[in-house]
């Protein structure tokens, strides 16, 4: 018979497929076979009553899912997919350790960052509010965990490497959690004072001074060449080369255009507006930074700051549409559908709040969207809510929706 290259996919979850390997290869016995039976329902009882209750039926058919996931998901990972190993594991260890260990896995990914701003970081610590989005990601397959481990792991290298250049300048990490600054503005001035030949982080005086001086070598003839810091740790350098080469080709042209004055471009310019770090030494710089901020929040937000009418402005950001305070339910509708298509990217909003809400409440507004995205994730990507049921009560729960005005028939001209 001719093969015809089909491949047939195996959907079971990695524990069951490490079990049965073991089992035919004589890796587990009878005896251990009988102990993962107990220990089971054990375990079941025990991830319920921790995230939600141990009484009820559907809560313990979840638990199920998320034990065996959590099982496949350490398997999985430590073994690199290998059988063999996998199975070991399970011959050597309670399927409670695995379980645990594999929700230790998952805790130690939400705990790594997951925004470049420090104002964003917190201690590191696995908190009790983070139990929920816990629930979530111990449902989720392997691949996307990675592809969350990438993304968080490259975060934290972007963090150490701005912590690391800011510590050469002489400004320790709690300065810049204090500053509520971003790690990429901080390794930009770092490049900055080492083509000026500054050895510490400056004030904004000392900014001002710094960039003029790099405007007189440019009309002298000589541009400034920026360079990786000497000593630069190797897991950074890939860092900071992209920064570098981003910077020479995007900020150095502006930079260096003697005809805008610095304060302009930097506190006044809003593609300028927090890229770039200084040292908080002058009321009056920062306040007019504020003040800038300030105004293009309002203007964006119309004033209005009640939970719906701020959830519809991050909603259309982050869907790409025309920033509005209120959606009519045609409008609204539009979105869901825009949502489905892809074009739903709600970092955009995460990154409006960080770099335009009041920094007072730049909490209370993370907060305030992430739980929209969770709550309403379901409903808004439920392609078989055809006719938008659930998305627009989902919508009309957390934002604010009109009703659609009809429209006026049209008048007969007249004869």
């Amino acid at each position: 018979m001719q093969d015809t290259g089909i491949a047939v996919y195996d959907h079971r979850p990695f524990f069951e497929k490490a079990l049965r390997h073991g089992l035919q290869h004589g890796l587990i016995d009878a005896a251990k076979l009988e102990a993962i039976r107990n220990d089971a329902p054990k375990g079941m009882v025990q991830i319920a009553r921790y995230f939600g209750t141990e009484f009820l039926r559907p809560e313990l058919e979840k638990a199920r899912e998320r034990m065996v996931n959590l099982i496949s998901l350490h398997l999985e990972h430590v073994s690199d997919g290998d059988l063999q190993a996998a199975a070991t594991l399970l011959r050597d260890h309670s399927i409670l350790s695995r379980s645990k260990a594999g929700s230790d896995m998952l805790k130690a990914l939400l705990t790594l960052p997951d925004n470049t701003h420090f104002s964003m970081q917190d201690s590191g610590e696995f908190r009790d509010e983070l139990i929920p989005v816990l629930a979530k990601w111990a449902l989720k397959p392997l691949p996307e965990i990675q592809l969350e481990l990438a993304k968080r792991s490259d975060i934290e290298t972007r963090i150490e490497a701005a912590i690391w250049c800011a510590q050469k300048l002489g400004v320790a990490r709690r300065e810049l959690q204090a500053a509520d600054t971003d790690s990429e503005a901080v390794v930009r001035t770092a490049l900055l004072c080492a083509a000026a030949g500054h050895s510490l982080m400056p004030n904004w005086a000392q900014f001002e001074t710094l960039v003029n001086l790099l405007r007189k070598r440019a009309e002298g003839g000589k541009p400034p060449g920026l360079a990786l810091p000497k000593g630069l740790p190797a897991q950074f350098q890939p860092v900071l080369q992209a920064t570098l080469e981003s910077m020479q080709e995007h900020d150095l042209p502006k930079i260096l255009d003697a005809s805008v004055k610095p304060r302009k471009l930097f506190i006044q310019s809003l593609a300028f507006m927090g890229r770039y770090f200084w040292l908080d030494e002058g009321v009056d710089d920062i306040s007019e930074l504020d003040r800038a901020i300030s105004e293009q929040w309002l203007k964006v937000t119309q004033r209005h700051t009640d939970d719906g009418s701020l959830t519809t402005l991050f909603l259309c950001i982050a869907t790409g549409t025309a920033r509005k305070t209120t959606l009519t339910e045609t409008a609204a509708a539009s979105v869901v559908r825009k949502i489905r298509k892809g074009g739903y990217h709600p970092q955009l909003a995460s990154d409006f709040i960080r770099e335009y809400a009041p920094h007072e409440h730049h909490a209370d507004y993370q907060t305030l969207w992430q739980n929209f995205v969770i709550e309403a994730q379901r409903d808004l990507t439920d392609e078989r809510d055809t006719r938008l049921v659930e998305a627009m009560a989902a919508l009309r729960l957390h934002c604010n929706i009109v009703k659609t005005t009809p429209k006026a028939p049209k008048t007969p001209a007249s004869a």
